[in-house]
C-alpha cells in the first residue's frame, strides 16, 4: 500500500514506518509542519518525499490524518475528499484540552473517517461522539536491554519543559533532585536552570536517539512526572531499555507500568521513598528494570503495533472496495466486513 500522511510525530513514526508499505511524506523547502519530509532521519528506503505540488499525480491508497486542517489540505492536493473520495483514517496522538469531560473531538461528527487514539486513556476521555473508533497503543523498535544503573542518579525525557511547566509535572523536579541528581534529556531542557534553579540538575540536551538510549540507560531508574499527556514514548522507551519506572499514576501510566516494574503513584511522598530504595539496592533496581522490559516488550512491541495497523488498513481498504461496488439502482447492500471496535 501506499500511506500519505505528514511528519508531524517523529518519534510515534519511528515504529510506524517500518512497515511493510510505501510512505508518502509530503517535503518543501521550507521543511515547516507542512514539509518536513522525512526530517533527516535514518528511515527506510520505503519513505519517500514528494513535493505538495506532485502529490495530485500519485497513487495514494489510504491517507492518515494527524491534525484536522490535513483533510482540507488532501481535498486541495489530491482533488480527493478523505473519507469520501480516498479511505483516511484519522489519528490522535493527544489527551484533550481544556473542559476535559466535556471535550468533543474534531471528528466526532463524522462517520466516514475512524478515529484511532494512541491510549484506551485517550478513547474514554474525548468525546468521540458518532466517529467510528479503534485502538492502536504504542509499538516500539526494540533498542535492546541496555541498563547499567551505574549512576545513584534519576533519568528524565521530556521536551520543552518550561513551555509545558505543570503538564509535564516540571514543578515536580526540585522536590526529587533534592534525593537524588536529575540527569534532564530533551528539547528545551537548556532553560531548566534558569526557571528551578541548577541544583543537582544536569542538563544533557537533546540527544541523537542511539546516544540518548545508551545515557539514559546509565541511570539508577527512570522519573515519569507527566501529570496530563498522552503516554510518553520516552516512558516505554526506558522500560525497553531495562529502568525500573517511577511515574504519577495519571492518564496511561498507571496501566502501562505493572507494579513489578517500578513505583506509580500520585502521592509524591511514595515515589520519593522509592527514589531511595532504589539508590540504596542497585539489585532490586535491576530486578524492577527487567520487568519493564518483558512489560514493554509484551504490550509495546513493534510486531504487534504494525499488525494492528495492517488490520486496520485492510478493513478500510475493503469497505472502500465494498462501497465502490453498491449498486443502488439494483437495490443490493455490501456485505458487512466486520469492520473494527466501534
Amino acid at each position: 500500500m501506499r500511506i500519505l500522511l505528514w511528519h508531524v510525530h517523529g518519534g510515534w513514526m519511528e515504529a510506524f514506518v517500518r512497515g511493510a508499505h510505501e510512505y508518502l511524506l509530503p517535503a518543501t523547502p521550507a521543511r515547516d509542519g507542512w514539509g518536513l519530509g522525512r526530517g533527516g532521519r535514518p528511515w527506510p528506503e520505503s519513505v519517500v518525499e514528494v513535493a505538495p505540488e506532485d502529490l495530485r499525480a500519485q497513487q495514494i491508497d489510504v491517507v492518515l490524518l494527524q491534525r484536522p486542517e490535513e483533510i482540507e489540505a488532501c481535498t486541495r492536493l489530491l482533488g480527493r475528499r478523505p473519507g469520501r473520495d480516498i479511505p483516511a483514517v484519522y489519528l490522535e496522538h493527544n489527551t484533550p484540552r481544556g473542559n476535559v469531560p466535556e471535550t468533543r473531538h474534531p471528528l466526532a461528527g463524522r462517520t466516514d473517517i475512524p478515529v484511532v487514539h494512541v491510549t484506551q486513556f485517550n478513547r474514554l476521555f474525548w468525546d468521540n461522539g458518532r466517529a467510528p473508533v479503534r485502538v492502536i497503543e504504542h509499538g516500539i523498535p526494540d533498542p535492546g536491554y541496555l541498563y547499567t544503573g551505574e549512576r545513584p542518579h534519576l533519568g528524565v525525557v521530556v521536551n520543552e519543559p518550561v513551555r509545558r511547566s505543570r503538564v509535564a509535572g516540571t514543578d515536580l523536579l526540585p522536590q526529587f533532585a533534592r534525593t537524588a541528581p536529575l540527569e534532564v534529556f530533551g528539547m528545551g531542557t537548556d532553560r531548566l536552570p534558569g526557571v528551578l534553579g541548577g541544583d543537582r540538575l544536569l542538563i544533557r540536551g537533546d540527544l541523537p536517539v542511539t546516544r540518548l538510549h545508551r545515557e539514559l540507560a546509565g541511570c539508577r531508574a527512570y522519573l515519569h512526572p507527566m501529570r496530563w499527556t498522552s503516554l510518553g514514548l520516552s516512558l516505554l522507551e526506558a522500560m525497553h531499555l531495562g529502568l525500573p519506572v517511577l511515574a504519577l499514576a495519571t492518564t496511561e501510566a498507571v496501566r502501562a507500568v505493572p507494579p513489578e516494574a517500578g513505583v506509580a503513584s500520585n502521592d509524591p511522598e511514595e515515589l520519593l521513598r522509592a527514589v531511595r530504595m532504589f539508590l540504596a539496592e542497585p539489585e532490586r533496581a535491576r530486578i524492577c528494570g527487567r520487568a519493564a522490559r518483558a512489560a514493554a516488550l509484551s504490550r509495546y512491541g513493534l510486531d504487534r503495533f504494525l499488525s494492528d495497523w495492517d488490520a486496520l488498513f485492510a478493513d478500510l481498504l475493503t469497505q472502500a472496495v465494498s462501497a465502490a461496488s453498491f449498486n443502488p439502482a439494483a437495490g443490493t447492500a455490501p456485505a458487512s466486513t466486520g469492520g473494527g471496535q466501534q
